[in-house]
């Protein structure tokens, strides 16, 4: 989903700020954009961060449901980093 998906009624904008301020304001996702913009994959990610698979997985829903992220259909350990999840440079700890 696209912001311009979101940007025709003013619930459907709010939803989507929710969404988004959802998914940067915990710790553990912040990390895990910061990790991304700097190239880690999948892997080191989730060993960086000493998290299991499924705990992993469920930041990466979380992040991916705010706009942060974008997953490949086929290597679903394929993650693209947005533009809103960009932001990470500008976030506090």
């Amino acid at each position: 989903m696209k912001w311009l998906e979101f940007s025709d009624t003013i619930e459907k904008n709010r939803e989507y700020h929710e969404r988004y301020h959802k998914a940067v304001n915990n710790l553990v996702r912040k990390k895990i954009l910061k990790l991304l913009k700097e190239g880690k994959n999948y892997d080191e990610i989730m060993m960086a961060l000493k998290l299991n698979e499924n705990n992993f997985e469920y930041h990466l829903k979380i992040l991916e449901w705010g706009f942060c992220i974008e997953r490949d259909k086929e290597d679903r350990k394929k993650i693209i980093l947005t533009k809103e999840g960009e932001i990470v440079d500008y976030l506090g700890d």
